[in-house]
């Protein structure tokens, strides 16, 4: 069976075997399924497919007879292996009124047959499609439209190694031991790669490390103390007997409440380990220590890398171990300004720094490609403080005490602010997109005040890619979906035996949640996802960005008069008549002729 039929089957297979409320209105089609209520045991026609069926009426079941496969239980079935199956064509017949009925076997057959259906609609490397080179949009964006387009330095236009993060690391960990007077016995934690994950929280106060969901609840098994998980017993007496974190804990604008700090571009990464192995150092050695102080001293450790220009000094002598991608950056410029873009840049870091890494990248004529040059920008100050003027630089990077009244191409300006960028340049709203890594403070401001069109600078996006396509995550996920339809419709079976079957499909559901958190990190799993809801940090990403993507060298793989459109997933009260392909921009096939069986 093709991929497009997955959906619509597994519907289907939901809707004639549950228990919910069928539709007020029904086609011939439906009616004519719904005049017994059966299952009979599967059989092979010799090509690999399944005869078996499910048919119910439940408005008239207590005057029918009920046909169920005498499938065994399933009672020390792993997570992913099909309970054991009856025999084929093994059937009993048992009536629909009668006390007799074995709920165990009925629930155990309803299992069977949609594990059945699960495995052979999902073939081998049936989602090996999603190809991380994808533009993905959360609003519909005509590229025909844009006429500017600006840029983010660090994490934008230049990536950088995961070499950068381990230097971080260190060099924060000695300035934590030499300046802040440490415990040498710090010295000894390495950097660990892939322990965290960008958009995870902060308790301050607490000390704990953990993901939140776009509902601001806590995921259960995410939250850390130092290198160690909290049992969820124990976080839910720290937060008074709830995942819930209020509100005004983590509503602040750019991601930090007066308890609660969220971790958002990937500079972050350093930092966040640095106080898992702080903190792990003092409980371990049993160390009475104030968690806001180490947050705090942790967090200025971390900045004095920065302000210190010890990253800019690495990144300057050795640009080919730290910088990727360089000829993509080149080759985007360059497609831009060729189709008589105009460009501009938009970025914290100083001139010398820049300067260094463009000409790497772009060559010594980068300033050519673009028409304003902005650095030391303060952002995400630039964006909503009036008061900063503009500065310009010579070309050594000294600054000149002229008034600034234009902004000229090939110059260099130094702070200034939006306000002022506005009135001299006179680009507003959607005839601009600019493009940024860190949400808040590259993209917040600029779509909720401005009007301007953003594009969000996602690296993870490669791995979780990789993720998504492998057969494993596939198997894992519909199964896991499946069983979930499972649980929904049979949860009406209350009787004792009823309630155990369902207690081991609760079971089975939570390790199939947990495998395929995993998948992706086996600490926080997914930066977009905690298991069914979408992740605080994939909210915002949502919320502040039109289009996100991987690198903007994804630009590449699309004409500059593409038009971005988002995928119109139903809402929960929705039927899903349409089948949700596997990636922005896949055609969307309606199944008109499905849409009877869709509940």
């Amino acid at each position: 069976m093709s991929l497009k039929k997955l959906g619509p089957t597994i519907s289907r297979a939901f809707c004639n075997n549950g228990n919910r409320t069928p539709p007020l209105a029904r086609s011939s089609k439906v009616n004519g399924l719904s005049t017994r209520c059966n299952v009979t045991g599967s059989q092979n026609n010799g090509k690999g497919q399944n005869n078996g069926k499910a048919q119910c009426d439940e408005q008239s079941c207590g005057s029918n007879s009920l046909t169920t496969s005498l499938a065994p239980h399933r009672h020390e079935a792993g997570v992913g292996q099909r309970a054991p199956q009856a025999a084929p064509g093994v059937t009993r017949r048992l009536s629909c009124t009668s006390t007799s009925v074995d709920q165990k076997t009925y629930l155990w057959s309803r299992y069977n047959e949609m594990r059945r259906l699960v495995r052979d609609l999902i073939p081998p490397g049936v989602c090996n499609l999603l190809n991380s080179a994808t533009i993905y949009a959360n609003n519909e964006v005509s590229l025909a439209e844009v006429d500017i387009y600006g840029f983010d330095y660090d994490y934008t236009l230049a990536l950088y190694s995961n070499t950068l993060n381990t230097m971080i690391f260190n060099t924060a960990k000695d300035f934590l031991i030499e300046h802040f007077k440490y415990p040498e016995g710090i010295q000894k934690y390495n950097y660990i790669p892939n322990f965290v994950a960008r958009g995870l929280h902060y308790d301050i106060q607490k000390g704990l490390l953990m993901k939140i969901d776009a509902f601001h609840y806590i995921q259960p098994g995410t939250v850390y103390r130092g290198l160690s998980a909290v049992p969820d017993e124990e976080v839910l007496q720290l937060f008074g007997g709830t995942h819930h974190v209020p509100l005004h804990q983590v509503s602040g604008f750019y991601g930090k409440g007066p308890k609660v700090k969220q971790f958002m571009d990937i500079f972050s990464l350093p930092e966040m380990i640095l106080l898992a192995v702080a903190n792990d150092f003092f409980i371990s050695n049993d160390i009475e220590y104030d968690p806001v102080h180490l947050y705090k001293d942790v967090s200025e450790a971390i900045g004095m890398v920065h302000i210190k220009g010890y990253m800019y000094k690495w990144i300057m002598e050795d640009l080919e171990k730290y910088i990727l991608r360089g000829e993509e950056t080149h080759a985007v410029l360059h497609r831009l300004v060729t189709n008589g873009k105009k460009l501009f840049l938009i970025t914290n870091s100083p001139f010398s720094f820049v300067d260094k890494g463009m000409v790497y990248m772009v060559g010594k004529n980068w300033r050519d490609f673009f028409d304003v040059i902005i650095v030391q920008a303060d952002k995400p100050n630039f964006f909503n403080d009036g008061v900063k003027p503009f500065r310009r630089l010579d070309s050594n990077g000294n600054l000149q005490w002229d008034k600034i009244d234009r902004l000229d191409k090939g110059q260099i300006y130094k702070q200034g602010n939006l306000f002022e960028f506005l009135r001299l340049t006179g680009w507003r709203g959607s005839r601009v997109l600019y493009f940024g890594d860190h949400l808040y403070s590259d993209l917040a401001d600029l779509m909720l005040r401005h009007g301007w069109r953003t594009g969000a600078i996602v690296p993870e996006l490669e791995h979780e890619t990789k993720v998504v396509n492998t057969d494993q995550y596939t198997q894992n996920l519909t199964w896991l979906q499946a069983l979930t339809g499972l649980l929904e419709r049979m949860q009406t079976h209350r009787d004792p035996e009823s309630k155990r079957v369902l207690q081991e499909w609760l079971k089975e559901r939570e390790e199939l949640k947990a495998m395929t958190k995993n998948l992706f990190n086996p600490q926080f799993g997914s930066i977009f996802r905690t298991c069914h809801n979408p992740t605080y940090f994939s909210r915002r990403l949502c919320r502040f960005s039109d289009v996100y993507m991987a690198s903007i060298g994804c630009l590449l793989n699309y004409d500059l008069a593409y038009t971005f459109y988002p995928r119109r997933t139903p809402l929960q009260h929705e039927a899903p008549l349409w089948m949700d392909q596997l990636c922005t921009g896949c055609m969307k096939t309606p199944f008109l002729e499905e849409m009877a069986y869709i509940r």
